[in-house]
């Protein structure tokens, strides 16, 4: 039984949703999110919450939409009311980050700038850390928006430029990303 699809969506007071057939709109204070929920699933707003409803109890596909549909209401309006952050690291001596208008323009060792113009929606913030790793200089690269999908998106083709070294510790990562350094190759003595 799904259990987390059946919680309601509670709306704030400065959130409006509408539903106009299978279309879910949600506007609020950062901007407006629309979606598109699969056939079978309802979604009912009243007394200020969004609750999610199914046909069939005992189909499984269906149960799996109404948590699916849960999560993304919960998901838009969270992100038309406080907006969704996600923190990348540039890590290396070399490396460099800087802002170039909108573009994200990098040095990361390779023979040419990298650079990346965000889609609309999606602001960058790049700014020196006040701290270093593996003592190496750290950047920091914010990527901020009201969609989770597409900040999550963005975050990874900009860690994907450079993805971190197993070795030396250089390159881009998620803020909580975890890396286990390996040891190199020793030499016979």
């Amino acid at each position: 039984m799904a259990r987390y699809g059946k919680i309601p969506v509670k709306i704030p007071e400065k959130v409006n949703v509408t539903v106009e057939g299978r279309l879910i709109k949600v506007k609020g204070p950062k901007g407006e999110l629309s979606w598109e929920h699969p056939e079978g699933v309802n979604v009912v707003v009243d007394n200020g919450e969004v609750r999610v409803k199914i046909n069939d109890e005992r189909n499984k596909q269906l149960l799996a939409y109404q948590g699916l549909t849960r999560s993304l209401i919960n998901n838009m309006v969270k992100g038309v009311t406080e907006g969704f952050v996600k923190e990348l690291y540039l890590v290396g001596t070399i490396y460099n980050a800087q802002m170039r208008g909108r573009k994200l323009v990098m040095s990361l060792g390779y023979s040419h700038p990298v650079e990346y113009e965000p889609p609309q929606g999606i602001e960058l913030e790049v700014e020196p850390a006040q701290f270093s790793i593996n003592n190496q200089k750290v950047m920091i690269i914010r990527v901020k928006g009201i969609d989770k999908q597409l900040v999550g998106q963005v975050a990874a083709i900009i860690r994907g430029f450079r993805e971190p070294d197993n070795y030396k510790g250089k390159g881009i990562r998620y803020s909580d990303e975890r890396l286990i350094l390996k040891e190199g190759k020793k030499s016979k003595k």
